[in-house]
Protein backbone atom coordinates (compact mmCIF):
# COMPACT_ATOMS: atom_id res chain seq x y z
CA UNK A 1 0.00 0.00 0.00
CA UNK A 2 1.27 3.49 -0.79
CA UNK A 3 2.06 5.78 2.07
CA UNK A 4 2.96 9.42 2.64
CA UNK A 5 6.29 10.91 3.57
CA UNK A 6 4.35 12.92 6.17
CA UNK A 7 4.61 9.82 8.35
CA UNK A 8 8.40 9.78 8.14
CA UNK A 9 8.99 11.42 11.49
CA UNK A 10 11.38 10.39 14.22
CA UNK A 11 10.12 8.42 17.22
CA UNK A 12 9.39 10.19 20.49
CA UNK A 13 12.27 8.50 22.32
CA UNK A 14 10.95 9.15 25.84
CA UNK A 15 7.92 7.00 24.98
CA UNK A 16 10.29 4.19 23.98
CA UNK A 17 12.09 4.62 27.31
CA UNK A 18 8.73 4.41 29.09
CA UNK A 19 8.01 1.15 27.29
CA UNK A 20 11.40 -0.31 28.22
CA UNK A 21 10.79 0.68 31.84
CA UNK A 22 7.32 -0.91 31.72
CA UNK A 23 8.78 -4.14 30.35
CA UNK A 24 11.37 -4.20 33.14
CA UNK A 25 8.63 -3.71 35.73
CA UNK A 26 6.58 -6.50 34.14
CA UNK A 27 9.62 -8.74 34.58
CA UNK A 28 9.58 -7.97 38.30
CA UNK A 29 12.10 -5.14 38.61
CA UNK A 30 11.50 -1.97 40.63
CA UNK A 31 12.12 1.04 38.37
CA UNK A 32 12.47 4.65 39.45
CA UNK A 33 10.86 6.87 36.81
CA UNK A 34 12.88 9.96 35.94
CA UNK A 35 12.15 9.75 32.22
CA UNK A 36 8.74 11.29 31.70
CA UNK A 37 7.37 14.72 32.55
CA UNK A 38 4.31 13.44 34.33
CA UNK A 39 3.23 14.60 37.80
CA UNK A 40 3.30 11.82 40.34
CA UNK A 41 -0.27 12.63 41.44
CA UNK A 42 -3.40 12.92 39.34
CA UNK A 43 -5.99 15.67 39.04
CA UNK A 44 -7.05 17.42 42.27
CA UNK A 45 -9.27 15.17 44.35
CA UNK A 46 -12.13 17.64 44.83
CA UNK A 47 -12.20 18.37 41.10
CA UNK A 48 -12.57 14.66 40.29
CA UNK A 49 -15.41 14.36 42.77
CA UNK A 50 -17.23 17.30 41.16
CA UNK A 51 -16.76 15.78 37.71
CA UNK A 52 -18.24 12.51 38.97
CA UNK A 53 -21.35 14.40 40.01
CA UNK A 54 -21.46 16.15 36.62
CA UNK A 55 -21.34 12.81 34.84
CA UNK A 56 -24.25 11.49 36.86
CA UNK A 57 -26.42 14.43 35.85
CA UNK A 58 -25.38 15.19 32.26
CA UNK A 59 -24.64 13.04 29.17
CA UNK A 60 -21.67 15.33 28.38
CA UNK A 61 -22.17 15.46 24.62
CA UNK A 62 -20.41 17.73 22.15
CA UNK A 63 -19.38 21.20 23.18
CA UNK A 64 -18.92 24.02 20.69
CA UNK A 65 -15.64 23.87 18.78
CA UNK A 66 -13.88 26.60 20.76
CA UNK A 67 -14.73 24.94 24.08
CA UNK A 68 -17.02 25.47 27.04
CA UNK A 69 -17.76 29.20 27.39
CA UNK A 70 -17.48 29.03 31.17
CA UNK A 71 -14.01 27.44 30.93
CA UNK A 72 -12.87 30.07 28.42
CA UNK A 73 -14.10 32.79 30.77
CA UNK A 74 -12.34 31.17 33.74
CA UNK A 75 -9.06 31.01 31.82
CA UNK A 76 -9.40 34.69 30.91
CA UNK A 77 -9.79 35.45 34.62
CA UNK A 78 -6.70 33.30 35.29
CA UNK A 79 -4.61 35.74 33.20
CA UNK A 80 -5.89 38.62 35.28
CA UNK A 81 -5.19 36.78 38.54
CA UNK A 82 -1.71 35.51 37.65
CA UNK A 83 -0.32 38.14 35.27
CA UNK A 84 -2.53 41.21 35.71
CA UNK A 85 -3.42 40.95 32.01
CA UNK A 86 -6.99 41.56 30.82
CA UNK A 87 -7.99 39.39 27.85
CA UNK A 88 -11.31 38.85 26.13
CA UNK A 89 -12.59 35.28 26.76
CA UNK A 90 -13.42 35.15 23.04
CA UNK A 91 -9.68 34.94 22.38
CA UNK A 92 -9.37 31.72 24.41
CA UNK A 93 -9.55 28.42 22.50
CA UNK A 94 -9.83 25.09 24.35
CA UNK A 95 -7.82 22.35 22.64
CA UNK A 96 -7.22 18.61 22.75
CA UNK A 97 -4.12 19.00 24.89
CA UNK A 98 -1.23 21.26 23.99
CA UNK A 99 -0.54 18.85 21.11
CA UNK A 100 -3.87 19.79 19.55
CA UNK A 101 -2.95 23.44 20.02
CA UNK A 102 0.33 22.97 18.15
CA UNK A 103 -1.50 21.38 15.21
CA UNK A 104 -3.99 24.24 15.10
CA UNK A 105 -1.36 26.95 15.51
CA UNK A 106 1.03 25.57 12.89
CA UNK A 107 -1.84 25.01 10.45
CA UNK A 108 -3.24 28.51 10.96
CA UNK A 109 0.06 30.38 10.79
CA UNK A 110 2.39 28.64 8.34
CA UNK A 111 2.29 27.43 4.75
CA UNK A 112 4.12 24.44 3.25
CA UNK A 113 7.86 24.91 3.48
CA UNK A 114 7.75 27.59 6.18
CA UNK A 115 10.94 27.85 8.25
CA UNK A 116 9.98 27.74 11.92
CA UNK A 117 12.70 28.35 14.49
CA UNK A 118 13.28 26.10 17.51
CA UNK A 119 15.92 26.78 20.14
CA UNK A 120 17.80 23.49 20.47
CA UNK A 121 17.40 21.62 22.74
CA UNK A 122 13.60 21.71 22.70
CA UNK A 123 10.46 19.62 23.05
CA UNK A 124 10.85 17.07 20.22
CA UNK A 125 7.25 17.03 19.02
CA UNK A 126 7.52 20.61 17.73
CA UNK A 127 10.00 19.34 15.19
CA UNK A 128 8.06 16.23 14.21
CA UNK A 129 4.65 17.94 13.91
CA UNK A 130 6.19 20.60 11.67
CA UNK A 131 7.76 17.88 9.51
CA UNK A 132 4.45 16.03 9.23
CA UNK A 133 2.82 19.26 8.02
CA UNK A 134 5.51 19.75 5.35
CA UNK A 135 7.08 22.66 7.18
CA UNK A 136 10.77 23.08 7.97
CA UNK A 137 11.88 23.05 11.61
CA UNK A 138 15.02 25.15 11.98
CA UNK A 139 17.12 24.07 14.95
CA UNK A 140 18.98 27.04 16.38
CA UNK A 141 21.85 26.15 18.74
CA UNK A 142 21.57 27.83 22.13
CA UNK A 143 24.27 28.64 24.66
CA UNK A 144 24.70 28.19 28.37
CA UNK A 145 25.29 31.97 28.59
CA UNK A 146 21.74 32.50 27.27
CA UNK A 147 20.50 29.74 29.60
CA UNK A 148 19.85 27.48 26.58
CA UNK A 149 17.13 29.79 25.21
CA UNK A 150 16.85 31.50 21.78
CA UNK A 151 17.89 35.14 21.48
CA UNK A 152 16.32 37.88 19.38
CA UNK A 153 19.14 37.90 16.83
CA UNK A 154 18.32 34.31 15.86
CA UNK A 155 15.16 35.41 14.03
CA UNK A 156 16.95 37.40 11.33
CA UNK A 157 20.10 35.28 11.36
CA UNK A 158 18.16 32.15 10.41
CA UNK A 159 15.70 33.78 8.04
CA UNK A 160 12.71 32.52 9.99
CA UNK A 161 9.05 32.50 8.95
CA UNK A 162 8.06 31.91 12.58
CA UNK A 163 9.41 31.12 16.04
CA UNK A 164 8.27 28.95 18.95
CA UNK A 165 9.76 29.35 22.41
CA UNK A 166 9.04 27.67 25.74
CA UNK A 167 9.48 29.17 29.18
CA UNK A 168 9.94 27.28 31.47
CA UNK A 169 11.51 25.07 28.83
CA UNK A 170 11.57 21.35 28.24
CA UNK A 171 14.16 19.82 28.69
CA UNK A 172 16.17 22.50 30.53
CA UNK A 173 13.68 24.12 32.91
CA UNK A 174 15.14 27.57 32.14
CA UNK A 175 12.95 30.65 31.72
CA UNK A 176 12.84 33.80 29.62
CA UNK A 177 12.47 37.09 31.45
CA UNK A 178 10.24 39.97 30.44
CA UNK A 179 13.00 41.75 28.52
CA UNK A 180 14.02 38.63 26.62
CA UNK A 181 10.40 37.87 25.66
CA UNK A 182 9.85 41.45 24.53
CA UNK A 183 13.00 41.36 22.38
CA UNK A 184 11.93 38.10 20.76
CA UNK A 185 8.43 39.44 20.11
CA UNK A 186 9.84 42.59 18.51
CA UNK A 187 12.25 40.60 16.34
CA UNK A 188 9.38 38.43 15.12
CA UNK A 189 7.20 41.45 14.39
CA UNK A 190 10.03 43.12 12.46
CA UNK A 191 10.48 39.96 10.37
CA UNK A 192 6.72 39.42 9.90
CA UNK A 193 7.28 36.02 11.53
CA UNK A 194 4.50 34.72 13.80
CA UNK A 195 5.53 34.24 17.43
CA UNK A 196 4.33 31.23 19.49
CA UNK A 197 4.92 31.01 23.24
CA UNK A 198 4.61 27.57 24.85
CA UNK A 199 3.72 28.19 28.49
CA UNK A 200 2.58 24.74 29.59
CA UNK A 201 4.93 24.72 32.60
CA UNK A 202 3.64 27.99 34.03
CA UNK A 203 2.83 27.58 37.69
CA UNK A 204 5.92 25.40 38.10
CA UNK A 205 8.61 27.95 38.95
CA UNK A 206 10.71 28.11 42.07
CA UNK A 207 12.15 31.59 42.50
CA UNK A 208 10.56 34.21 40.24
CA UNK A 209 7.21 33.60 38.54
CA UNK A 210 7.16 32.89 34.84
CA UNK A 211 6.33 35.80 32.51
CA UNK A 212 3.60 35.29 29.92
CA UNK A 213 4.24 36.59 26.41
CA UNK A 214 0.82 38.27 26.74
CA UNK A 215 2.46 40.69 29.19
CA UNK A 216 4.63 42.11 26.38
CA UNK A 217 2.57 41.68 23.19
CA UNK A 218 -0.84 40.73 21.81
CA UNK A 219 0.75 39.59 18.53
CA UNK A 220 1.38 36.09 19.79
CA UNK A 221 -0.17 32.64 20.06
CA UNK A 222 0.14 31.53 23.69
CA UNK A 223 -0.25 27.80 24.29
CA UNK A 224 -0.89 26.22 27.68
CA UNK A 225 -2.18 22.95 29.07
CA UNK A 226 -3.81 21.37 32.09
CA UNK A 227 -1.24 18.54 32.04
CA UNK A 228 1.55 19.90 34.22
CA UNK A 229 0.61 22.35 37.00
CA UNK A 230 -2.94 20.97 37.06
CA UNK A 231 -1.71 17.32 36.95
CA UNK A 232 -4.12 16.24 34.19
CA UNK A 233 -1.81 14.56 31.68
CA UNK A 234 -4.12 11.76 30.57
CA UNK A 235 -7.18 14.00 30.24
CA UNK A 236 -5.71 15.72 27.17
CA UNK A 237 -7.03 19.25 27.47
CA UNK A 238 -5.18 22.51 26.85
CA UNK A 239 -5.79 26.01 25.58
CA UNK A 240 -4.54 28.81 23.36
CA UNK A 241 -4.89 32.56 23.50
CA UNK A 242 -4.78 34.01 19.98
CA UNK A 243 -5.16 37.49 18.47
CA UNK A 244 -8.79 38.52 18.08
CA UNK A 245 -8.68 38.45 14.26
CA UNK A 246 -7.43 34.83 14.31
CA UNK A 247 -10.26 33.35 16.37
CA UNK A 248 -12.56 32.45 13.48
CA UNK A 249 -9.66 30.96 11.50
CA UNK A 250 -8.78 28.71 14.45
CA UNK A 251 -12.44 27.87 15.02
CA UNK A 252 -12.88 26.59 11.46
CA UNK A 253 -9.80 24.41 11.77
CA UNK A 254 -10.80 23.10 15.21
CA UNK A 255 -14.34 22.24 14.08
CA UNK A 256 -13.03 20.14 11.24
CA UNK A 257 -9.98 18.58 12.90
CA UNK A 258 -11.39 17.79 16.34
CA UNK A 259 -15.12 18.78 16.48
CA UNK A 260 -14.41 19.69 20.12
CA UNK A 261 -12.14 18.68 23.00
CA UNK A 262 -13.41 16.07 25.46
CA UNK A 263 -16.39 17.49 27.34
CA UNK A 264 -15.53 15.59 30.53
CA UNK A 265 -11.94 16.86 30.41
CA UNK A 266 -13.13 20.42 30.02
CA UNK A 267 -15.42 20.08 33.03
CA UNK A 268 -12.61 18.63 35.12
CA UNK A 269 -10.31 21.45 34.01
CA UNK A 270 -12.87 24.02 35.10
CA UNK A 271 -13.11 22.42 38.55
CA UNK A 272 -9.32 21.99 38.84
CA UNK A 273 -8.80 25.73 38.42
CA UNK A 274 -10.41 26.23 41.85
CA UNK A 275 -7.96 23.91 43.62
CA UNK A 276 -4.92 26.16 43.81
CA UNK A 277 -4.05 25.31 47.41
CA UNK A 278 -3.64 21.61 46.67
CA UNK A 279 -1.77 22.29 43.44
CA UNK A 280 0.61 24.79 45.04
CA UNK A 281 1.43 22.16 47.65
CA UNK A 282 2.60 19.90 44.85
CA UNK A 283 4.85 22.67 43.54
CA UNK A 284 6.49 22.73 46.97
CA UNK A 285 7.28 19.02 46.53
CA UNK A 286 8.82 19.65 43.10
CA UNK A 287 10.90 22.44 44.64
CA UNK A 288 12.22 20.01 47.27
CA UNK A 289 13.01 17.50 44.51
CA UNK A 290 14.85 20.14 42.51
CA UNK A 291 16.96 21.01 45.54
CA UNK A 292 17.85 17.33 45.96
CA UNK A 293 18.94 17.20 42.32
CA UNK A 294 21.04 20.36 42.62
CA UNK A 295 22.91 18.90 45.59
CA UNK A 296 23.26 15.30 44.41
CA UNK A 297 24.19 15.61 40.73
CA UNK A 298 27.46 17.60 41.14
CA UNK A 299 28.54 15.21 43.89
CA UNK A 300 28.36 12.30 41.44
CA UNK A 301 30.27 14.14 38.70
CA UNK A 302 27.24 15.43 36.79
CA UNK A 303 27.76 19.16 37.27
CA UNK A 304 27.32 20.58 33.75
CA UNK A 305 23.78 21.98 33.49
CA UNK A 306 21.89 25.24 33.61
CA UNK A 307 20.09 25.28 36.98
CA UNK A 308 16.37 24.98 36.24
CA UNK A 309 14.10 27.92 37.06
CA UNK A 310 10.92 25.92 36.56
CA UNK A 311 9.22 22.84 35.08
CA UNK A 312 10.56 19.61 36.62
CA UNK A 313 13.63 18.70 34.55
CA UNK A 314 17.40 18.92 34.67
CA UNK A 315 19.27 18.66 31.36
CA UNK A 316 22.77 17.38 32.04
CA UNK A 317 25.92 17.23 29.91
CA UNK A 318 27.36 13.69 30.17
CA UNK A 319 30.08 14.12 27.52
CA UNK A 320 32.79 13.34 30.10
CA UNK A 321 31.42 9.81 30.26
CA UNK A 322 29.85 8.97 26.90
CA UNK A 323 29.30 10.12 23.34
CA UNK A 324 26.14 8.00 23.05
CA UNK A 325 23.36 9.22 25.33
CA UNK A 326 20.96 6.53 24.12
CA UNK A 327 23.36 3.78 25.15
CA UNK A 328 24.12 5.60 28.42
CA UNK A 329 20.42 5.73 29.33
CA UNK A 330 19.98 2.06 28.45
CA UNK A 331 22.82 1.20 30.82
CA UNK A 332 21.33 3.33 33.61
CA UNK A 333 18.03 1.49 33.22
CA UNK A 334 19.65 -1.94 33.06
CA UNK A 335 22.20 -1.53 35.84
CA UNK A 336 20.59 1.01 38.18
CA UNK A 337 16.89 0.51 37.57
CA UNK A 338 16.43 4.22 36.84
CA UNK A 339 14.70 5.43 33.68
CA UNK A 340 16.12 8.67 32.22
CA UNK A 341 15.83 10.20 28.74
CA UNK A 342 18.61 10.62 26.15
CA UNK A 343 19.22 14.11 24.85
CA UNK A 344 18.80 12.91 21.25
CA UNK A 345 15.08 13.36 21.80
CA UNK A 346 15.57 17.11 22.22
CA UNK A 347 18.56 17.90 20.03
CA UNK A 348 19.46 15.63 17.08
CA UNK A 349 22.89 17.28 16.69
CA UNK A 350 24.27 17.74 20.21
CA UNK A 351 21.91 15.48 22.15
CA UNK A 352 24.28 12.51 22.01
CA UNK A 353 26.13 14.22 24.89
CA UNK A 354 23.16 15.08 27.11
CA UNK A 355 20.45 13.40 29.21
CA UNK A 356 17.27 14.70 30.83
CA UNK A 357 16.17 13.78 34.33
CA UNK A 358 12.63 14.49 35.50
CA UNK A 359 11.89 15.14 39.17
CA UNK A 360 8.09 15.08 38.91
CA UNK A 361 7.58 12.00 41.09
CA UNK A 362 7.57 11.68 44.88
CA UNK A 363 10.51 12.93 46.93
CA UNK A 364 10.98 9.40 48.24
CA UNK A 365 11.39 8.13 44.68
CA UNK A 366 13.81 10.93 43.85
CA UNK A 367 15.99 10.10 46.84
CA UNK A 368 16.11 6.44 45.87
CA UNK A 369 16.74 7.24 42.20
CA UNK A 370 19.61 9.58 43.01
CA UNK A 371 21.17 6.99 45.34
CA UNK A 372 21.04 4.39 42.58
CA UNK A 373 22.38 6.85 40.01
CA UNK A 374 25.29 7.79 42.30
CA UNK A 375 26.27 4.12 42.61
CA UNK A 376 26.10 3.77 38.83
CA UNK A 377 28.30 6.83 38.33
CA UNK A 378 30.83 5.52 40.87
CA UNK A 379 31.21 2.42 38.69
CA UNK A 380 31.46 4.51 35.50
CA UNK A 381 34.20 6.71 36.93
CA UNK A 382 36.05 3.71 38.32
CA UNK A 383 36.19 2.20 34.82
CA UNK A 384 37.58 5.36 33.17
Amino acid sequence: MRNSRRGEVDPFIVMDVMEAARAAESAGRHIIHMEVGQPGQGAPRAAVQRLSADMADDPLGYTVGLGLPELRARIARHYCDWYNVEIDPERVVITAGASGAFLLAFSALFDTGARVGLGAPCYPSYRQILKALDMRPVDMPTTMAARMQPVAGDVAAHGLDGLIVASPANPTGTMLGRDELAELATACEDADAPFISDEIYHGLSYEDRAVSALEVTDEVYVINSFSKYFSMTGWRVGWMVVPRDHVRRIERLAQNMFICPSHASQRLALHAMEEGAELDGRVDAYRANRDLMMDALPAMGLDKFAPPDGAFYVYVDVSDYTDNSLNFCNQVLEKAGVAITPGLDFDPVEGHAWVRLSYARSTQDMREGLTRLATFMDDVRADQ
